[in-house]
């Protein structure tokens, strides 16, 4: 059964809202077609149990389901039924998704760089059209609508507003993954206009997202 290692880049889970932690749920414990997934624990765990559907009060559960769905069985059981460490999983599905990154760097840049990847890999599988809709709903600063000149204007965009920037942009990949994944998107309780833009951009993302992190898939396997 899974149990939790300490780690500094999951202690942020137990801020997080129950609707937040319900969507993480969803997907460490069940597929798309709403069935359990074979291999997760969570579910049988008696703080689950009990506690189910206030998240919080079995955050600690949950981050260790996390780090051992994030790992390899037989590592996971050398380790005492303990998963790897959320940096190391992130570092490694960086490497496998061809991020250029320094994996020294601090886990908030490797997250943003990876972030960069997939929205880039996304964006080069867009038609003009779909890339002319992205910039006008994001409010881009660019004329020029080639994946080339989209991804150097969400760079710009990044630089100049930082969290701004970035968080629309996550919620925007977050609903589309969730869309693939869950079969539906995420209850987005934040300012109204980064839900319209969420809104108004994830059916374009949702199939070019897929095919981005395709690649993920294979650190389950």
């Amino acid at each position: 059964m899974a149990v939790y290692r300490q780690d500094a880049d999951l202690e942020f889970l137990q801020e997080c809202e129950n609707d937040d932690l319900d969507v993480l749920v969803s997907y460490l414990t069940k597929g798309k077609d709403g069935e359990l997934r074979f291999n997760e624990e969570l579910t049988a765990k008696e703080t689950y149990k009990k506690n189910h559907p206030n998240h919080k009060a079995y955050w600690q559960d949950i981050a260790a389901e996390l780090q051992t769905w994030g790992g390899n069985t037989f590592a996971n059981l050398a380790r005492g039924d303990e998963g790897p460490l959320y940096k190391d999983v992130l570092v490694d599905v960086a490497k496998k998704m061809k991020v250029n990154f320094n994996p020294a760097s601090p886990v908030e840049l490797i997250e943003m760089n990876l972030l960069m990847k997939v929205l880039t890999d996304s964006l080069e599988k867009m038609t003009p059209e779909q890339l002319k809709e992205i910039v006008e709903t994001t409010g881009l600063k660019t004329t020029n609508f080639t994946p080339q000149a989209v991804v150097a204007a969400l760079q710009i965009a990044v630089r100049k507003t930082g969290f701004w920037a970035m968080n629309k942009l996550a919620l925007i990949v977050a609903n589309a993954v969730a869309k693939m994944v869950l079969g539906r998107g995420l209850m987005i309780a934040t300012n109204a206009a980064i839900t319209q833009t969420v809104a108004r951009t994830c059916a374009i993302f949702t199939g070019p997202i897929g095919w981005a992190i395709t690649g993920l898939w294979t650190l389950v396997d």
